[in-house]
């Protein structure tokens, strides 16, 4: 269970810098390296942004969601934690 959590994160996280590195710094839409052109003519420019923008939401929540939950498989509980200060 725990390799199948690290193998999402790290699908998600691979996801996620695409994602990040498609989009235009200045917010105009998808970037003309990887293929901006033809997403534009297929969405319209304003759809190709939304979907990109919505993607990155997405995935940076999944990658939030998935790392609290592998978290709480591993057992980062503070039930075995020593307390930082015993005085």
């Amino acid at each position: 269970m725990l390799t199948t959590m690290i193998v999402l994160i790290a699908l998600v996280c691979v996801l996620l810098m695409g994602a990040v590195l498609i989009q235009n710094p200045k917010g105009g839409g998808v970037d003309s390296t990887f293929g901006g052109s033809q997403a534009n003519q297929m969405f319209g420019a304003k759809k190709s942004a939304d979907f990109i923008e919505k993607a990155t939401w997405y995935l940076a929540i999944a990658l939030f969601v998935l790392c609290i939950i592998t978290s709480l498989i591993v057992g980062g509980g503070a039930e075995g934690a020593a307390p930082l200060m015993s005085q």
